[in-house]
């Protein structure tokens, strides 16, 4: 009983975090470690946690959601494909390799996100000028790919490079920009279950316990940001980002 309620706790936390910016799972993933749950399990189990969150997160956004345009609804399809791929490399290989990357990649979408104002300019005249067949957001879709395949994977991380992506985009509002990063999280995080659910690798309970909180600080976390400016909002993802790729980059060299 005690366990699931530090769970419950835990998950309101692992839902606000990933609500306002991501890098909840840096908190969720350790704690369900504690409890004696091996790290492919609780990699696993880590979906159903995500999933309530990001959809509550993504609701107590409807507002902003409303508004935004529905083509770009269309980059849920590469987070889709890459779910799916990232689970069934989950299922045959360890995560070893990837936990070496991890503090790399988010460090680099974290970079890409903070320089995104300066970057955008240039980067979205390059691609009208010179890709005037190829729709810029059939780019963003391409590139989306691997970076949903790697969500499928392992995940953490995910929601950075999700904003750090959309920051190329004609989105401007970052509650817009969150809103949909949590549909795509939700949208990664369901694939991966529907392939993993019959691997035995999913811890119910902790999941569901951890997941009851999710929700909760998924809506709440996203109601009260919008109560901040989008340069507020800016500066606690990118604070957020630097601490998770420490956080990792120490785990990895075994010094946490």
């Amino acid at each position: 009983m005690i366990t699931e309620l530090v769970l419950f706790l835990v998950g309101i936390v692992v839902g606000t975090m990933n609500a306002v910016g991501g890098g909840g799972m840096l908190i969720g993933f350790p704690v369900l470690l504690a409890t004696g749950m091996p790290p492919l399990v609780a990699n696993v189990t880590a979906n159903i946690v995500l999933i309530p969150g990001q959809l509550a997160s993504a609701f107590g956004y409807r507002a902003y959601l409303r508004k935004l345009p529905a083509r770009y609804l269309i980059l849920l399809i590469p987070c889709l494909i890459g779910g799916v791929i990232g689970a069934l490399v989950l299922r045959n290989t360890s995560n070893y390799q990837f936990e070496q990357l991890v503090p790399w990649l988010v460090l680099f979408a974290v970079l890409l996100f903070a320089f995104q104002p300066y970057l955008h300019f240039h980067l979205h005249r390059h691609i009208t000028k010179r890709n005037r067949r190829i729709k810029p957001l059939f780019l963003i879709g391409l590139a989306l790919l691997p970076t949903a395949i790697y969500g499928g994977y392992f995940g953490v991380g995910f929601g950075f490079i999700m904003l750090a992506f959309l920051g190329f985009t004609k989105l401007h509002d970052i509650h817009q920009m969150n809103g949909l990063k949590n549909l795509a999280g939700a949208t990664i995080a369901l694939a991966s279950l529907v392939c993993l659910f019959t691997t035995g690798l999913i811890d119910w309970s902790a999941g569901l316990a951890m997941a009851s909180g999710c929700t909760i600080g998924g809506y709440g976390g996203a109601r009260v940001s919008q109560r901040f400016s989008s340069h507020s909002i800016r500066i606690v993802i990118i604070f957020i980002g630097l601490c998770a790729a420490s956080f990792l980059a120490l785990k990895t060299h075994n010094l946490v």
